[in-house]
Order: C-alpha cells, then sequence, then structure tokens
C-alpha cells in the first residue's frame, strides 16, 4: 500500500502518542519533503521534531517531481506537494486534513483519510478508545464540526470491536 502524508496527520498523531497506528494501519508512509520542512520548523513542537529527527524506518521523504496546477490559495506548500506525490506514485490513500486540501485531492481523485479516520480505524480494531482519542485531539485544538464529529461516534456506536 502506498500512503503520502500531509504534516497535520503525522503532527497531530505523535502529539496523542498514536503514531505507532499509521504502520500498524496503513503500513510505510511517504511525506513530501515540504511536509518534512514543516515538521521540523521552529514552532513546530519539540516532542513532533525529535520524532521526525529520528523518523522510524517506515517512514521516507520523497520530493514531488509533477509541477503544480493546484490554483487554490488555501492549499499550503505542505498539503500541496502531498496531493503532488500522492498522485505522482499513484498513491492508495493521502492522509490530510485541511478541507481545502481534502477538496483539491478528492477532486483529483485521490482516497483522502484524516487524523480522526485514522482513529476510527483504529477503534473498529479494537486497538484505541476511539471517544478518549477524540477528546486528547481536541484539547490539542484539532477542529472538526460536531456534524461530523458525531457521525463518527454514531458510526462506532455498534463496532463490537470499539474499545
Amino acid at each position: 500500500m502506498i500512503v503520502v502524508s500531509d504534516t497535520s496527520p503525522v503532527n497531530y498523531l505523535i502529539l496523542i502518542d498514536r503514531i505507532a497506528l499509521l504502520p500498524d494501519l496503513l503500513g510505510d508512509v511517504i511525506i513530501p519533503t515540504a511536509v518534512f520542512r514543516e515538521l521540523q520548523a521552529e514552532r513546530t513542537p519539540v516532542i513532533v521534531r525529535e520524532f521526525i529527527f529520528a523518523m522510524p524506518s517506515w517512514m521516507s521523504v520523497r520530493t514531488a517531481t509533477l509541477i503544480s496546477d493546484i490554483d487554490d490559495d488555501r492549499v499550503d506548500a505542505g498539503e500541496r506537494e502531498a496531493i503532488l506525490l500522492a498522485e505522482e506514485m499513484a498513491a492508495d490513500a493521502l492522509l490530510i486534513d485541511d478541507l481545502a486540501g481534502r477538496e483539491a485531492a478528492l477532486d483529483r481523485g485521490l482516497l483522502v483519510i484524516g487524523t480522526v479516520g485514522i482513529l476510527k480505524r483504529a477503534a473498529e480494531k479494537g486497538l484505541i478508545d476511539f471517544g478518549a482519542e477524540l477528546r486528547k485531539l481536541k484539547s490539542l485544538g484539532f477542529r472538526m464540526s460536531a456534524d461530523l464529529e458525531n457521525e463518527f461516534l454514531k458510526s462506532l456506536e455498534n463496532n463490537p470491536g470499539n474499545a
């Protein structure tokens, strides 16, 4: 499985100590050079920079070679390169949270999964308590609509694998 990630899912999963879910659920993850730079930026939490500095073997960095034709000022450099790299590599999934980035990726026919989607998959496998992890995310300032949150919670209500 080829999985490319934008900054936000990696950042948040490190901050809630659930980054190990990625290789467990999806295998290896590729981050674009722009995302690598964002994860190493001075404003990035130290724990995230330390993780990226000692990047595990299941994560690698690649540079997209496609020229950007994404004409949306709301899509930042990391999101743009993640979309292009996912497209270039014919990725099975793109991990991305930002709404404008998600819309741009969907318009290109990419399968998108967000941080909450990763947590939902983990909960379905009985690996985590979805509600507890969602509370951790929200305590860090992660934003999602109440409708979307309710949709995720409702979809897990009848799942016996939810821890």
